[in-house]
């Protein structure tokens, strides 16, 4: 790929993929980190995690206990990766090359590509539950809402925060009162045998279950953050940078995992778009189908961004064993097969997702969490933010190698050590089992991983990458760090 950095920024669709965006292409704000992240959390999948507590036998205040130190958890880890976007100017998933090298890196390459065609699969079924459309007829209009995605994706990054930063005021005034009114009627309706909130209590296994799928859920978006925040100054406050994406990621899961908690108590059979449809309904008639258009919006909008990750990661894989021009054209194509993939997968899922969602987002968690750990530990504790920057965009003979066995070593003895611990609705293991379904593996996996890099790291020669980051210094600039 070439480290070409002349190339300008014109025209409606961006020209930046999987190259190093140049110091003189830098903008944005930092606050606008705070809305995307937020409308891209504040979509009905998000409320679909909340459903797992009380479908479980969790009281409704225990469940909001553990989407809170769940979210508040797992958003620790996505919001600490934001950083690394104006430090390096590159896209999230291709700075793995400097920890698994670059043939290495298709490992999370492929767990990464696994999370964005899942999300757009259960989102490409959520929208068109949201417009009514009959089973008979996905056919038809599951390719459209695809298709949708995909030219937001094809104009790219600019777009996309413009449709976040905009939705999040719609979103919030109307879930404000959908939540207010949830909160205030179901406190004082009478309580139908039916419904969870009846026999609702507590339970360990339960309450950990929805920890574990709360942090999951928002750990799975590590994948993303440095792909939007890529274009900020180079100088852009990190604390701040942090901060922002952190409150904005993690209160629209601790808001509406929250209140799909709320909503599951006491409607037996609860679903995202009938459910949302009923309560807004209540308020004032019609005002159920305004809500569930608005979400509608919101779920169009975070499919451009899975797909638009998507193509990232996919290009960053194959330009690892044969070199890729980021052309607009490459991205359109690239984007074509993604929607292709997506297309082939919503139409053979069977139409009652939920569990299919939950093993998902469990899945999510345990591929993801031995990437994420590495990667931290390798920006903030290893290299320090220094990385030879022409070395991981032009990777054939890069001073990172092709296959870096310090990552690859810990990300799988994290996935090994895992294992034990996993627990979803096809396998249960052994240690789980024995703890009645209680998930601790995510724990394990961070700290195995996190501390086996970390090990692995001390003492190495660090003689030819500091040569290869003051040639890249050369053609890139000094930058931060």
């Amino acid at each position: 790929m070439s480290s070409d950095t002349s190339t300008p920024r014109t025209g409606v669709i961006e020209t930046r993929s999987i190259d190093v965006v140049p110091l003189s292409e830098r903008h944005g704000k930092v606050w606008h980190q705070g809305p995307f992240w937020f409308t891209g959390n504040f979509v009905l999948t998000t409320m679909v995690v909340g459903f797992t507590g009380p479908s479980l036998g969790l009281s409704i205040w225990w469940t909001v206990l553990a989407v809170v130190l769940g979210a508040g958890f797992g958003t620790f880890f996505m919001a600490f990766h934001a950083n690394q976007g104006p430090t390096m100017g590159l896209a999230q998933m291709i700075q793995s090359r400097a920890q698994f090298g670059s043939r290495g890196a298709v490992v999370p390459f492929i767990a990464t590509v696994f999370v964005y065609i899942g999300f757009l699969v259960f989102d490409t079924i959520l929208v068109t539950q949201g417009i009514g459309v009959y089973s008979e007829a996905t056919w038809f209009w599951y390719p459209i809402i695809i298709a949708v995605s995909i030219v937001i994706a094809v104009v790219g990054h600019d777009l996309l925060h413009f449709i976040q930063r905009w939705l999040t005021y719609a979103l919030v005034a109307v879930f404000a009162i959908i939540t207010v009114f949830a909160i205030v009627h179901f406190s004082q309706a009478p309580i139908d045998p039916a419904a969870a909130v009846a026999t609702a209590g507590w339970s360990t296994s339960a309450f950990l279950i929805q920890f574990s799928l709360s942090a999951g859920y928002n750990i799975s978006y590590s994948v993303y953050v440095s792909d939007y925040t890529r274009y900020l100054p180079v100088n852009a406050s990190a604390p701040k940078l942090i901060t922002s994406v952190y409150t904005g990621a993690g209160l629209s899961a601790i808001w509406l995992m929250s209140l799909g908690a709320i909503l599951a108590s006491y409607i037996p059979g609860a679903d995202p778009i009938g459910t949302l449809r009923e309560v807004g309904d209540m308020i004032v008639p019609g005002f159920g189908t305004v809500a569930v258009l608005v979400s509608v919006l919101a779920l169009v909008s975070i499919m451009g961004v899975n797909a638009y990750g998507a193509m990232l990661t996919g290009a960053s894989a194959i330009d690892g064993f044969k070199p890729v021009k980021p052309t607009v054209r490459m991205r359109v194509i690239a984007l074509t097969i993604v929607g292709i993939i997506t297309l082939v997968i919503a139409l053979a899922i069977p139409e009652n997702y939920v569990d299919s969602f939950n093993s998902f987002v469990g899945l999510m968690l345990y591929f993801l969490v031995p990437w994420s750990a590495v990667n931290l530990v390798d920006f903030y504790l290893v290299r320090r933010g220094r990385y030879a920057l022409t070395d991981i965009v032009n990777p054939q003979h890069g001073v990172y190698g092709k296959w870096a066995w310090r990552g690859l070593a810990s990300y799988a003895l994290g996935f090994v050590a895992m294992i034990p611990f996993f627990s979803l609705s096809f396998y249960t293991g052994p240690i789980a089992r024995a703890l009645d379904g209680a998930d601790f593996a995510f724990a394990v996996g961070l700290v195995v991983s996190g501390v086996s890099y970390y090990l692995f790291n001390r003492g190495r020669d660090t003689a030819a990458e500091e040569a290869a980051i003051a040639r890249s210094q050369e053609v890139f600039g000094v930058w931060r760090r």
